[in-house]
C-alpha cells in the first residue's frame, strides 16, 4: 500500500503529459493529394507513400526541410507548408523536389538563417508559385531568396520588413505576373525596381509607406493597388505608350486631386476613395497645398480635364473627400460609367458646369442641353450636405436605377403631374421643383432609392409618381408622417419599405394597397396597430420591434405567407395572444 501510494504522483504526472501533448491526428490521403493540416506534425511525414503530387502541410510544428526526410517525393508539385516554425531549408532536401512548381511557406520564421536558406533556394529553377509572406523578411533578405528563381511566375511577399525595393530585386525574376508586396514598410521604389518585369500583370502595393509614384511606366500592368499608403502625387511617365491598366486602386491616401492618366484607355474600376481631393476642377491644385516638394509639380497645373481619356471606367468611387461641388460636366466624358460614388463628401449642390476653379460651390447653373446625359446606373450620394436636387439632374441620369440619398436634407415634392390629387390632410403646397424640394417623380428607371435620415417630416401626395421603385428606405426621419396618397402610384411595384425609426404612430403611416410588398421594416416607432393596407400586401418578412403592440389584432390571409416575423420589445398582452395562431 505503501509502494503505491509512493508511485501514485508519478503515474499522475505521466497521464498529465500525454494529455496536454497535442495528438497527432491521421492525414487525409488520396493516391495523389495528401492533406496533414493542423495534425500535430513536428517532422516532415517520410512515411507517406511515392506518387503524391499535392501535399499540405500548414499549421503544424514543423522547424527544418532537411534532406534526410524526403525520401520518395520526386513527383511532388504542389507544398503548402504555412503556419509552422519553419526556419531552416536544406538544399539537398529541395533538390528531391525537381517537378515543385507551388510553394507556399507563408507565416514562418524564414528570416532566420537567411543567407544559408536563399542558396538552397538555388535548386528551385522550375517553382512558378512563391509564398514568403509573414517571414519578418527585410528587403536584401526577400532578394536574396529570389535571386535564382528564373520560373517564378506568383510571388508573395505581403507581411514583411520591407523598407524599399532596389533596382537590382527583380532582375533574376522576368517572368514574374503577380507581385504582391502589400503590407510592408516600403518608403521608396528605386527607379528600374520594376521595369525588368514586362509581363508583370497584376501588383499590390497596399498598406505601405509610398508618398509618391512618379514616372510610372509600367504599361502592361492590369491591376494596380495602392489603397492604404500616403501618396500626394501620382504621375504617370509621359509617353506614346498606352497603358493596359484595368484596376486602379488609389484609395485612403493623401490625393488632393483628381490623377492624369492620359492613356490609360482600358481603365474600367477606379479607386479614389478615402482621399483629401477639394476639387475635380482642372487646375485647382497648388504647390503650396502638398506637404512634400516634388519636382513634378510643374506638369499639373493643366487645362484639359483629367477624364477625357478614361471613356472606359465602368466603377469610379470618390467617396470619402473633401468635395463640395458635384459638376457633371466633370463625368460627361465618362461614356461606360455605370456606378458613381460621391458619398461621404461636403456636397452641398450639384452643377451642370463651374465656372470657377475656386471650392466655394458655384451659383445654380441652368439646365443642361437636351443630349447631355449620363450612363450611370447607381449613384451613392449619402452623408453630404445636399438640400435639392433639381430636374434637369434625374433627366441628365435617364439610366439611373439605385440612389443612395441618405443623410442629407432633401425633401420630396409633390408630384406635378398627378390628376389624383383630392383633399389631403395638412395640404402640401411646395414650391416648384428644384428650389426647396426634390421631384423624385417621373423616373422612370429608378429602382431602389434611400432617403433615410433626410429629416423629412411629411411625405407629398404621390411622392413617388410614376417612378416604378421596387425597394425604398424611409427609416432614421424623426416624426415623418406617411399620410394618404404619400406612396400612390407604388403599389404595383414596391418590394420593400422601411420605415424604421421614425416614431411613427398609426395615424403617421397610411399604407395603401401595395399588391407586391414582401418585406416591410416597421420597427422603432410607437405603433399600437398595425396598418390597415397590410391586408394586401403578400409579406414575407415584418418587423416590428420596440413599438407600443399590445397584440398584432385579427391577422388575414395575407399572414401565412409569412416567413419571418420579428417582435420583441413589444409590451404584449398575454390575454390577447390569438394571433399567434395565424
Amino acid at each position: 500500500g505503501f509502494l503505491l501510494l509512493w508511485l501514485l504522483p508519478a503515474v499522475l504526472r505521466a497521464r498529465a503529459s500525454t494529455e496536454t501533448r497535442p495528438r497527432a491526428m491521421a492525414c487525409q490521403q488520396s493516391p495523389t493529394k495528401v492533406s496533414c493540416k493542423g495534425v500535430g506534425l513536428q517532422k516532415f511525414p517520410k512515411e507517406l507513400g511515392q506518387g503524391i503530387k499535392h501535399l499540405e502541410l500548414s499549421n503544424n510544428f514543423i522547424q527544418n526541410l532537411s534532406g534526410s526526410y524526403m525520401p520518395g517525393f520526386g513527383q511532388l508539385e504542389y507544398l503548402d507548408m504555412c503556419f509552422n516554425h519553419l526556419e531552416a531549408v536544406s538544399a539537398t532536401a529541395l533538390a528531391q523536389l525537381p517537378r515543385l512548381r507551388s510553394l507556399l511557406l507563408g507565416s514562418n520564421h524564414l528570416d532566420r538563417n537567411f543567407l544559408a536558406n536563399g542558396e538552397a533556394f538555388r535548386v528551385l529553377r522550375n517553382v512558378e508559385v512563391l509564398d514568403l509572406s509573414v517571414n519578418g523578411l527585410e528587403s536584401h533578405m526577400a532578394g536574396w531568396y529570389i535571386s535564382n528563381l528564373t520560373s517564378l511566375r506568383v510571388l508573395d511577399l505581403s507581411g514583411n520588413r520591407l523598407t524599399r525595393l532596389w533596382a537590382g530585386t527583380f532582375r533574376s525574376t522576368a517572368r514574374l505576373r503577380r507581385l504582391d508586396l502589400s503590407n510592408n514598410y516600403i518608403m521608396e521604389i528605386q527607379e528600374g525596381a520594376l521595369e525588368p518585369l514586362q509581363e508583370l500583370e497584376v501588383v499590390n502595393l497596399a498598406l505601405n509607406s509610398i508618398h509618391c509614384i512618379s514616372g510610372y511606366s509600367l504599361t502592361q500592368l492590369r491591376v494596380l493597388n495602392l489603397s492604404h499608403n500616403a501618396l500626394e502625387l501620382f504621375a504617370p511617365e509621359e509617353g506614346v505608350q498606352p497603358h493596359l491598366l484595368q484596376v486602379l486602386d488609389l484609395s485612403h491616401n493623401r490625393l488632393l486631386y483628381f490623377p492624369e492618366l492620359p492613356k490609360a484607355r482600358d481603365l474600367t474600376h477606379l479607386n479614389l476613395s478615402n482621399n483629401l481631393i477639394a476639387s475635380l476642377l482642372p487646375g485647382s491644385h497648388h504647390p503650396e497645398d502638398f506637404v512634400l516638394p516634388y519636382e513634378e509639380m510643374g506638369r499639373l497645373n493643366r487645362t484639359e480635364c483629367p477624364t477625357a481619356s478614361l471613356t472606359r471606367v465602368a466603377d469610379l468611387d470618390l467617396s470619402n473627400n473633401r468635395l463640395e461641388l458635384f459638376p457633371l460636366t466633370f463625368f460627361h466624358s465618362l461614356g461606360s460609367l455605370h456606378s458613381l460614388s460621391l458619398a461621404r463628401n461636403c456636397l452641398q449642390e450639384v452643377a451642370w458646369e463651374s465656372l470657377t476653379n475656386s471650392t466655394e460651390p458655384a451659383a445654380p447653373s441652368p439646365a443642361p442641353p437636351q443630349h447631355t446625359e449620363l450612363s450611370v446606373r447607381s449613384l451613392d450620394l449619402h452623408s453630404n450636405a445636399l438640400q435639392v436636387l433639381p430636374r434637369w439632374f434625374f433627366d441628365s441620369l435617364p439610366q439611373l436605377e439605385t440612389m443612395d440619398l441618405g443623410s442629407n436634407s432633401l425633401q420630396p415634392c409633390e408630384s406635378q403631374g398627378s390628376d389624383q390629387r383630392g383633399d389631403f390632410e395638412g395640404g402640401c403646397r411646395i414650391p416648384a421643383p428644384g428650389i426647396t424640394c426634390t421631384p423624385f417623380y417621373n423616373v422612370p428607371r429608378l429602382k431602389h432609392l434611400s432617403l433615410r435620415e433626410n429629416n423629412i417630416t411629411r411625405l407629398c401626395p404621390h411622392a413617388f409618381h410614376r417612378t416604378p421603385l421596387l425597394s425604398l428606405d424611409l427609416s432614421g426621419n424623426r416624426d415623418l408622417s406617411v399620410p394618404t396618397g404619400a406612396l400612390a402610384g407604388l403599389e404595383l411595384s414596391l418590394q420593400e419599405l422601411s420605415l424604421r425609426g421614425n416614431q411613427m404612430d398609426e395615424s403617421r403611416a397610411v399604407l395603401p394597397c401595395l399588391g407586391t410588398l414582401r418585406v416591410l421594416d416597421l420597427a422603432g416607432n410607437q405603433l399600437s396597430l398595425l396598418p390597415s393596407g397590410l391586408s394586401c400586401s403578400p409579406l414575407e418578412s415584418l418587423d416590428v420591434r420596440n413599438n407600443s403592440l399590445q397584440t398584432l389584432g385579427r391577422l388575414g390571409s395575407w399572414a401565412h405567407g409569412l416567413r419571418e416575423v420579428s417582435l420583441a420589445g413589444n409590451p404584449f398582452s398575454c390575454c390577447s395572444l390569438g394571433w399567434l395562431d395565424s
